[in-house]
């Protein structure tokens, strides 16, 4: 079975004529095929969110369906470390739509099958392996855009591809509605049809995996190509190295990410990044019907204005990382923290009855907390060597949602509940400057100069 996600092998190197052409045509293939397969993954990030409501009625309590989908944060985290390990020694080709497929197959099982939505501890074992397989989009994805697209141009190029999970996650809510209205009432299902929030998505996932596959190219020299740093003239290093070869798991660990002491500290920074993010967002809804006396209506359009915000603040935030500074992610890291702080200052002191200035403020913090969610992982891209890749990025994804997200769900509600909202902005207000702290501790490295320096 590992056969088939063996990296795949080079081959005899195309005519001088041919690079030009094929390579500009693969470098557009094999980036739709990693944000359109990126994309699909988000159409199964978030499905039992939207079945809760329906379960509840069913007689599963708040507290049991919390309980459940806390898997999918725990095993995403730690998945997207594990998984990473193996994905750096794959083909990218095949690693990325086997994970979409797996993942959609828990869903399909989960909406066809009631027994696997039957009682609490079955739908966390589902929900723990649907985040397992999930795991599995971002290592590969990494793997594609470090072997693609050279140094001066990647932040921009990630930017881009990010915004996927914006795509996939915004398409997901409508796509699961239409889920419901088709299987409302059709043999075998329940009345209301919640089953669909399911199975549509999955079934749509399955059909970009087929297409990801079809488009996905590992890496140049498979093709017939140079190395991306040859055909673009964009070396690490003045003497022109570039770092091609296969590592093994224990050289991917402990030469190149654990004893890495910048992978650490960008790790350190997600765990903050992630809080305020997952912080504002997800208690968003709660304080301002709480403090703000927002209804529902006005609190989803925030929540949905907070997500789409962020598209184009991370695609500025990856374009002043690579033309104003130079391929130097700290800087830009430092810029749009300290903007995050003075927004959430701003939501927090805003007196009630100013609506529009929450807005704002919610506006303002989704355009710039995610151009530093986006450039943590591109950092861990360039602060080790292309075959390390998706280990690096997964260890940071592994600090950002163990230590972040759940922190921010469990801690934010005890500290609320026990000293207040003030409590809680206080935490997000000191997170925010640990993490503009972290990022100006690496203000002056510029990516593969690290892995230069571990040769």
């Amino acid at each position: 079975m590992f056969n088939l996600f063996k990296p795949a092998p080079p081959i005899d190197r195309l005519p001088n004529e041919k690079i030009d052409s094929e390579y500009k045509k693969l470098r557009l293939q094999v980036f739709l095929g990693i944000f359109i397969g990126y994309a699909a993954y988000y159409l199964l990030r978030k499905n039992f969110s939207l079945a809760m409501p329906y379960l509840t009625a069913q007689g599963f309590s708040k507290a049991e369906l919390g309980f459940a989908l806390s898997a999918i944060s725990i095993s995403y985290g730690i998945s997207k470390f594990v998984m990473a390990t193996i994905s750096d020694r794959s083909n990218a080709k095949m690693f990325l739509p086997a994970g979409l497929v797996l993942s959609a197959i828990v869903s399909l099982l989960m909406g066809v099958v009631p027994f696997f939505t039957s009682s609490v501890a079955i739908m966390f074992i589902m929900l723990f392996l649907n985040g397992w397989f999930q795991g599995m989009g971002w290592p590969p994805s990494g793997r594609v855009l470090v072997h693609w697209f050279s140094l001066n141009e990647r932040g921009n190029k990630t930017a881009i591809w990010n915004v996927a999970h914006n795509v996939g996650g915004g398409v997901m809510a409508p796509l699961a509605v239409a889920g419901v209205a088709i299987f409302a009432g059709m043999s075998g299902f329940s009345q209301s049809g919640y089953e669909g929030v399911f199975i549509l998505p999955a079934l749509v996932a399955i059909v970009f995996a087929v297409v990801s596959y079809f488009l996905i190219r590992d890496t140049p020299q498979s093709v017939g190509l140079p190395s991306i740093e040859e055909y673009r003239n964009d070396y690490p290093s003045a003497t022109k190295k570039t770092f091609e070869t296969e590592l093994s798991t224990k050289e991917i660990l402990f030469k190149y990410v654990l004893n890495n002491k910048w992978v650490w500290a960008i790790a350190f920074a997600n765990i903050f990044v992630y809080f305020v993010r997952y912080g504002v967002l997800d208690w968003a809804p709660t304080y301002l019907s709480e403090e703000k006396g927002f209804n529902m209506n006005k609190s989803s359009w925030a929540y949905f204005l907070y997500e789409w915000a962020g598209i184009p603040g991370t695609l500025l935030c990856g374009w002043i990382s690579d033309k104003m500074f130079k391929g130097r992610r700290g800087p830009a890291g430092v810029v749009f923290m300290i903007g995050v702080l003075i927004a959430v200052l701003v939501y927090w002191f805003n007196p009630p009855g100013n609506p529009t200035v929450d807005m704002l403020c919610l506006i303002a913090i989704g355009f710039l907390i995610y151009g530093p969610v986006m450039l943590v992982g591109l950092q861990a891209l360039d602060f080790v060597p292309k075959k390390a890749a998706g280990t690096a990025a997964g260890l940071t994804g592994l600090f950002g949602y163990l230590g972040g997200t759940v922190t921010a769900n469990a801690l934010m509600g005890v500290i609320v509940s026990a000293s207040g909202w003030n409590a809680g902005f206080t935490l997000l207000v000191v997170s925010c400057a640990i993490a503009a702290v972290i990022f100006a501790l690496t203000w002056n490295v510029r990516g593969q100069e690290v892995v230069k320096n571990q040769h």
